[in-house]
């Protein structure tokens, strides 16, 4: 499997469009031109700004590779016919669970949207079963959001998709009435709750375990939503191919390494992410997680898409 991931390719390069952060992705990618020879030109950007500027530059685009930070993009662009089909062999390396039902792009790592808390500042017994909990009196000014962050707007977009937009607008509006504190990202919401300046926050689940990986007298714990609960969604980061790309075998190549093991170790280790390679296991401080059904989730066919789901924040009086 690995024998064209570790072919020497003088001169090839890829170019890759990536919704993923360069202190996450970085560090793989590096890797990969050490061992293939292959250099990789990167642009980073949130995943459904590079979706739009991928469909504007059309044939024109000199993307090979678009790495999202969930499936909502990725459909987007399939949507306009501008995924290539996945060759079947990086298919079959992850469950048909993490990759689109119609072979458009593959999962790499996942993770859980949780409520961090300040374990000395919130009884386990305070703790909320759903998301919706949280517009309670109880937890009036004592919760923060990132509005504007990508990773909140995924799980809005598919809240959205499991419950309306009647009720979604209903709990961002409960959230704004109940004097919720907005920041720019999830690190901003981790360091927040450490300081004790609000004593939960909503983020994704790897955040908090960095956190304590750097500082282990940190306080902020991760508090799972029950299974069924919109508050408990999970987000599979996924990695297409661009129809019409112009060095196809060298995106290919990039795809397999990111599902290799060394690739999935480091996400599961490093960054604290779910490995969704068929036989990585996850780092063993991680809870269990279930990724079902991910390659079938169409959120881009909500009314409005991303745009509707950024009116719907905004019309709340919710700013980042």
């Amino acid at each position: 499997m690995l024998a064209a991931a570790c072919t020497s390719s003088d001169g090839e390069s890829v170019t890759v469009y990536s919704g993923r952060t360069e202190n996450l992705i970085g560090p793989i990618l590096e890797d990969f031109t050490a061992e293939t020879g292959i250099d990789v030109e990167v642009k980073y950007d949130q995943s459904s700004n590079l979706a739009l500027l991928i469909q504007e530059e059309g044939d024109r685009s000199p993307a090979d590779v678009f790495l999202s930070q969930s499936p909502g993009a990725m459909d987007f662009l399939d949507g306009d016919d501008r995924l290539a089909t996945i060759p079947d062999d990086l298919l079959g390396l992850v469950a048909a669970d993490v990759r689109d039902d119609d072979g458009r792009w593959v999962g790499f790592s996942g993770r859980q949207r949780v409520l961090v808390f300040n374990q000395d500042l919130v009884d386990e017994g305070e703790l909320p079963s759903s998301v919706f909990d949280l517009t309670d009196p109880a937890w009036s000014g004592r919760l923060g959001i990132a509005p504007s962050n990508g990773s909140f707007q995924d799980f809005v977009t598919a809240m959205r998709g499991q419950v309306g937009d009647d009720a979604t607008s209903a709990w961002l509006e409960g959230l704004a009435a109940n004097d919720v504190q907005t920041y720019p990202n999830n690190n901003a919401i981790v360091a927040a709750v450490g300081r004790g300046e609000v004593d939960a926050g909503l983020v994704n689940h790897y955040y908090n375990y960095r956190f304590l990986d750097e500082d282990p007298d940190h306080p902020g714990r991760n508090h799972q939503f029950a299974t069924d609960d919109p508050g408990s969604i999970l987000i599979v980061t996924g990695a297409a191919i661009i129809e019409g790309s112009d060095a196809p075998d060298a995106a290919a190549q990039l795809i397999e390494w990111l599902l290799q093991e060394d690739a999935q170790r480091y996400f599961a280790d490093e960054t604290f992410e779910y490995p969704l390679a068929s036989g990585v296991a996850p780092s063993g401080d991680l809870p269990a997680a279930e990724f079902a059904g991910v390659g079938g989730l169409d959120l881009s066919g909500l009314e409005g898409g991303l745009e509707r789901t950024q009116e719907l924040i905004s019309e709340a009086g919710l700013e980042g």
